[in-house]
């Protein structure tokens, strides 16, 4: 009260200056409306305290009044409520002394406009209609517009609020007409939002956001991005709303906003402290006049004023500058949480689209099993040459949509952190000899010669994930033998240093193919990264392979190099610590060779859902001369496995009712020895190891090639026909 005090008892008595014309007024006026819609509040209240010397030098009492209304909503829309108040009441007590119906439209406009910031919609609608009687000002009464449809939207009269809302869109208001129909189309995305009209929302949105971005409306683009990502993550278009999410966070993560907020925050108070210091100055002035007169009790009386005018302004000011602080640091924490929001919103988007693509990916395993199989099953049954070309180009492309699949699922895993390094007990050698006999096919095709040297002073045995390990060198040796025509590929493995319980080992895949430039190696590890579109189109393949390389040697805590020149060959090598059994005991070995496998007289049990699954799993198994039966669900093959006898089952994980583990387990209650083999489309969520504690004795993807298929059966069963008898 103190403030407005200290500024009316003055207004009366400015000097009369030479004067402002109208037009320049006008100008200034304009440049603070830009300034207010583009959000720069400092230079908008810098140029608004330009206007309100000039009114107080002319003693313009209307053009103060316009000022301080233009003060009152400046500082509401920047959530300032209580500063907003009392330039409100500043101006009510003026208008008390003057005839100006536009002011006081515009005060009562001002006053609806406060008392729906705390909640009285239904008196700031009362106040609106008042207003609009005073005046048929265009901006005014656009304005009112605007304010009434954030006032229908809030106590649900949606259709009042839309009507209202589109007469802006095309409104040919001189001062607002771009800002008016920004602000109506993000109110209109908004009422979309809460109808469940996401595709009304977002071109509202849309709308808005060009709008804000060719005007530079800051704070309309920030709600712009806003609205265009919660409806594009509602519709589940999560990789859209990851974009808006992340050009959100950008804005809101900048420097700038919060030093900004900080320097609007002074600028508010330093025009406040002048105010003040003004009326102090005439105050000061009308004391040195006084001061000459012989009434001793007056000059007493002015010389008291004056030192509580000061101590007043201090007390003023010391206050001003404490809230200062506090909201600065209201701020900062506001800010922390916006950005905590952004992350968790990206966070989760990322999630969504991780398990979409997982489901997608184990959802497309199911129809490329009966592709495969089929193709498979149709090669054996003698087909014509012609016949046999078309079947093989089939089968070659089912082997390489598997092998995107796969390493999709993959990077997924590895996306969403649910990869782990095992460490169980294997022989490194074997692992080794493994892949370059299953790619040894690929290197003659190609005229290549592929080498293993390997150093056989490494300890037989060592701990480590020999799964992963194998997936680091087919992707390597695949790579080196798709680049490598009429040449050679090493598959190295040395030993670097033995302690007591662990080795360092050094591996590497060295080939003399077409080489990497420079250019090209600075990428070659990022996903779908190959190189070049060159390379793509005559070598074919996804980019994915060093990128899942990189990630599995991660988890060991291991960093693939590379050295290579263009038309040189390549080298990739990696160093690797694992631990090793020093203690080698006797070793009863029952690995078997599959050719001595006799699938003659078998019968398995076959638990399978999907009917061409079925028949196609069925025939394999005939061809081998193995007999069957068919469980369609967990249930089934309980009770069967309980009252037949069967050489092997072979589980499926994923059904309806209960699950391929539920029933392991059930099964595994009442028969401990026969052998269970699962057959699954792995997905994200699917652990090796859950499978082994159910109780299966191994696992085989779907789609799976014949070879592994009839390999697994072979050492599940006579293996344990083996152990048996040992």
């Amino acid at each position: 009260m103190l403030f407005l005090c200290i500024i009316l008892c003055a207004q009366f008595s400015f000097a009369q200056s030479d004067g402002n014309s109208t037009s320049d007024v006008k100008a200034i006026l304009d440049t603070f409306m830009q300034y207010r819609h583009e959000n720069n509040m400092d230079k908008a209240m810098e140029t608004l305290d330009k206007v309100a010397n000039i009114a107080e030098n002319n003693e313009d009492t209307k053009l103060l009044l316009d000022t301080y209304h233009q003060y009152v909503r400046l500082f509401l829309e920047e959530g300032d409520r209580d500063t907003a108040e009392d330039y409100w009441n500043i101006a009510s007590i003026l208008l008390k002394d003057t005839s100006y119906s536009f002011g006081q439209a515009f005060n009562l406009y001002l006053d609806a406009a406060l008392r729906y910031d705390e909640g009285n919609n239904f008196q700031a609608l009362k106040q609106l209609e008042e207003s609009r009687k005073l005046s048929n000002n265009r901006n005014l009464t656009n304005n009112i517009l605007l304010l009434e449809a954030y006032i229908f939207t809030n106590i649900e009269k949606y259709d009042d609020a839309v009507k209202n809302l589109h007469a802006l869109i095309v409104n040919s208001d001189d001062k607002e007409r771009a800002f008016l129909a920004t602000k109506a189309n993000l109110q209109l995305a908004n009422i979309s939002i809460t109808l469940n009209d996401l595709e009304e929302g977002i071109i509202h949105s849309k709308a808005a956001l060009e709008l804000a971005e060719k005007h530079g409306f800051s704070k309309e683009i920030k709600k712009s991005y806003e609205q265009l990502s919660t409806i594009y993550q509602a519709k589940g278009d999560y990789e859209q709303s990851l974009t808006y999410q992340k050009d959100l966070a950008q804005i809101k993560d900048s420097i700038f906003n919060v030093e900004k907020t900080k320097l609007e925050a002074d600028t508010a108070e330093k025009i406040r402290y002048d105010h003040l210091m003004n009326e102090m100055n005439k105050l000061q002035a009308k004391n040195e006049e006084l001061s000459e007169s012989k009434n001793r009790s007056e000059i007493t009386a002015i010389l008291t004023s004056a030192f509580l005018t000061i101590i007043s302004l201090l007390a003023v000011s010391l206050f001003r500058n404490n809230q200062i602080k506090l909201k600065t640091n209201d701020l900062l924490y506001t800010k922390n949480k916006e950005l905590e929001l952004a992350r968790d919103a990206a966070v989760s988007a990322m999630e969504a689209k991780t398990n979409f693509l997982s489901t997608v990916t184990h959802e497309l395993r199911t129809p490329l099993y009966a592709v495969t199989g089929l193709t498979h099953l149709l090669l054996e049954e003698n087909p014509s040459e012609n016949q046999k070309e078309h079947l093989k180009s089939l089968k070659f492309s089912g082997e390489y949509l598997l092998n995107f699949i796969n390493d999709i699922l993959q990077i997924n895993k590895i996306d969403a952190e649910k990869l782990e390094p095992l460490s169980i007990e294997f022989k490194l050698n074997k692992v080794l000899k493994d892949v370059v006999e299953s790619l040894q096919q690929n290197a003659n095709e190609n005229k290549t010669k592929l080498i293993l040297d390997y150093d056989s002073s490494i300890p037989k045995k060592l701990l480590g994930d020999p799964i992963k390990l194998s997936q680091i060198f087919m992707n390597l040796v695949g790579n080196a033998l798709k680049f490598t025509k009429n040449g050679k590929v090493e598959v190295i493995a040395k030993m670097l240093k033995k302690d007591e319980d662990q080795v360092k080992l050094y591996f590497e895949v060295r080939d003399n193919g077409i080489g990497i430039s420079e250019d090209q190696q600075k990428n070659i590890f990022e996903s779908f990264e190959q190189g070049s579109i060159q390379i793509n189109r005559e070598y074919g393949g996804t980019g994915l392979g060093l990128t899942i390389v990189k990630s599995l040697l991660g988890l060991f805590g291991s960093t693939i190099n590379l050295e290579s020149e263009l038309g040189h060959g390549s080298s990739f090598y990696f160093e690797m610590d694992l631990d090793y059994e020093n203690k080698e005991g006797e070793e009863i070995s029952f690995e078997l060779n599959p050719e001595e496998f006799q699938f003659k007289g078998l019968h398995v049990l076959v638990v399978e859902d999907n009917k061409i699954n079925q028949v196609i799993t069925k025939k394999m198994l005939n061809k081998k001369e193995i007999t069957c039966d068919i469980a369609n669900n967990g249930n089934e093959a309980i009770d069967l496995a309980k009252n037949n006898t069967y050489d092997a089952i072979l589980m499926d994980i994923h059904m309806p009712g209960i699950s391929g583990e539920e029933a392991t387990r059930q099964i595994r209650k009442f028969n401990q020895t026969i052998p269970i083999i699962a057959l699954t489309a792995i997905s994200l969520d699917d652990s090796l190891d859950s499978f082994y504690e159910a109780g299966c004795n191994d696992v085989v993807t779907k789609p799976f090639k014949p070879e592994v298929f009839y390999r697994k059966i072979g050492e599940n069963i006579f293996r344990s026909k083996m152990e048996g008898s040992v």
